[in-house]
């Protein structure tokens, strides 16, 4: 590739996976603000709430390996376009539910659709970009996709306030259609593999085992660790993927190549991630929640709230990218991870007579520094460490981890919050955040590597 050619490709390149991967994170998180308004218009009280939000993160998270798998033995370019037509669709049905039950089918085939967007999209810039060029291209997706997450409560509330919940589904087909017209400039750029195959008994084991686990985690809160409809679950989902992970060993075309975790920054990387994760799973719902129930703000205000974060993480992340491929990321996965625990701790200065721009503004803005030197380089160096043909599964894995992490931080909130997301209740999660974010910063103090240049594992399986 010559310089002439590289920089329109890299940018294509970097827009699609954007573009695919935005549209799955920014549905994850715009649904919170809505979910009142989707209550009254289509009835189903707390529950219809509580499975509008989980059926999307039990398809997500059950499937995304699976996904992985495929996008690695098939192409990413084709993957892209399955979980593109289906995301499209499932959007349009969530637009257009009609009573509690469409809209959760909807939303679970939404979650399954983005399963096969994030990791193949990720999976694209890492086949398909090397050295600099990948790592200042991870730096822009992880500024567009995370930003895309935080700006999400700020578009569900501007909807929820001013036309109808419904459009912030609908809208999804304008993305969705710009990212399909992108797609044609990438034309013979990956081919299918002549040996490629998946092993279905480990798609089914693999889907069964953390779909069965994930709902036992969702449902714990509600019935209990003592109810059969929790524990047959859980254990069943255990045994299943036990049965997976040892027919991993065995298989010719394993869906989760166990060499993968013999790679120290991975399995230390993907560590990191977990508390991370867990982390600003917790942060973002006990902020978006606390500003509107404890301090009074409208949908759209406390939308507003988080923006300096996601201008912050939008602005920032492509030079920390560039910046980590030059000096190492081992700074930048500790610093950053801190910073935000600084942040969160300084929310302990809300109080009952709220004001945003003294005990919140300051709270975040150094929270969004410190997310901004954190997610890059740590993505950069989950899926640098693995690279060549198993890309798409080292995402699809790191995806699984921060879904998994925010699936169980989010289980265990009452306990976290006392009972009740007062201010008291405000206060013990931010303190929680920020110890997480500590576990985090240590993980990656004592586990990361800075990586020779050019230097990755292609573990084949």
């Amino acid at each position: 590739m010559t310089g002439t050619t590289a920089a329109p490709r890299a940018g294509v390149i970097v827009a699609i996976a954007a573009l695919a991967s935005a549209v799955a994170f920014l549905d994850g998180t715009v649904v919170n603000v809505a979910l009142p308004a989707m209550s009254a218009e289509l009835g189903g009280g707390l529950a219809t709430q509580q499975w509008t939000v989980d059926a999307y993160l039990l398809t997500l998270s059950s499937l995304i390996l699976f996904a992985g798998s495929v996008s690695d033995a098939f192409g990413r370019v084709l993957v892209l376009r399955i979980g593109l037509i289906g995301f499209g669709i499932a959007s349009i049905g969530v637009g257009l539910a009609f009573d509690p039950v469409s809209l959760i089918v909807a939303r679970a085939v939404q979650g399954a659709a983005g399963a096969f967007l994030v990791p193949s999209s990720l999976a694209l810039i890492t086949s398909l970009l090397q050295g600099g060029a990948q790592s200042r291209a991870i730096g822009q997706w992880t500024a567009w996709t995370t930003g895309a997450t935080l700006a999400g409560p700020l578009l569900g509330g501007v909807f929820v306030d001013t036309l109808s919940w419904r459009y912030a589904f609908l809208v999804n087909v304008i993305p969705i259609a710009a990212t399909f017209v992108l797609l044609t400039r990438l034309r013979g750029v990956e081919h299918r593999r002549a040996d490629a195959r998946i092993d279905v008994l480990s798609a089914v084991l693999c889907t069964l085992g953390l779909g069965g686990i994930v709902f036992a985690l969702i449902e714990q809160p509600n019935l209990g660790w003592g109810h059969r409809a929790i524990w047959m679950p859980l254990l069943g989902g255990i045994a299943m993927f036990g049965a997976f992970l040892l027919r991993q060993r065995t298989a010719r075309s394993p869906i989760l190549p166990l060499g993968i975790f013999t790679v120290r920054n991975f399995w230390t990387g993907n560590l990191s991630t977990f508390f991370v994760y867990a982390a600003l799973s917790l942060n973002g719902f006990v902020v978006g929640v606390y500003l509107q129930q404890g301090a009074g703000l409208s949908a759209t205000l406390a939308g507003l709230a988080s923006l300096p974060a996601t201008v912050l993480l939008i602005a920032l992340s492509p030079p920390v990218g560039a910046l980590s491929a030059r000096v190492g990321p081992r700074l930048f996965m500790t610093v950053g991870p801190l910073l935000m625990a600084g942040g969160s701790a300084l929310l302990l200065t809300v109080r009952e007579d709220f004001d945003y721009w003294t005990q919140v503004l300051p709270a975040l803005l150094v929270f969004g520094l410190g997310l901004a030197a954190t997610v890059s380089p740590l993505t950069s160096t989950i899926l640098g460490a693995i690279g060549g043909e198993r890309s798409g599964i080292a995402s699809a894995t790191n995806n699984a981890v921060a879904r998994i992490a925010g699936l169980v931080v989010i289980a265990v909130l009452a306990a976290i919050v006392g009972g009740s997301l007062d201010l008291e209740g405000f206060h013990r999660a931010a303190i929680v955040t920020a110890a997480l974010l500590v576990v985090g910063a240590l993980v990656a103090f004592l586990g990361i590597r800075n990586p020779r240049p050019a230097e990755t594992s292609d573990i084949s399986g």
